[in-house]
């Protein structure tokens, strides 16, 4: 089985920051593609940002230069860097994982993280 762990949430004022954690553990060959998710109250779930496993990234507009995505493959843990943030990413955030398990198999499942939540207050 896999294991998605986030940390980092909080609350912050406007204009702050914080940095989200979220690291795998389990049966891993390897891990493709990385994303980061978020639910505010009453909306659906949005992509926020993706990363694959040479490191391209992909950004919602929303958070475009003031989000940053990273990941380290040795510990199989992503990272999103929250910079400028406003009361409009006040959400659940969620980490998702395309995990191949088995060098056997070429395939691949996702895996969520069970989300962490951020506030922030204007």
């Amino acid at each position: 089985q896999v294991q998605l762990v986030e940390s980092g949430g909080g609350l912050v004022q406007a204009g702050g920051s914080l940095r989200l954690s979220c690291a795998a553990s389990g049966s891993i060959f390897s891990i493709n593609n990385m994303h980061w998710y978020r639910q505010a109250p009453g909306k659906q779930r949005e992509l926020v940002a993706r990363i694959t496993r040479d490191g391209i990234t992909n950004y919602a507009d929303s958070v475009k230069g003031r989000f940053t995505i990273s990941r380290d493959n040795a510990k199989n843990t992503l990272y999103l860097q929250m910079n400028s943030l406003k009361p409009e990413d006040t959400a659940v955030y969620y980490c998702n994982f395309v995990v191949r398990k088995y060098f056997s198999s070429s395939r691949v499942d996702d895996y969520w993280g069970q989300g962490t939540q951020v506030t922030v207050s204007s």
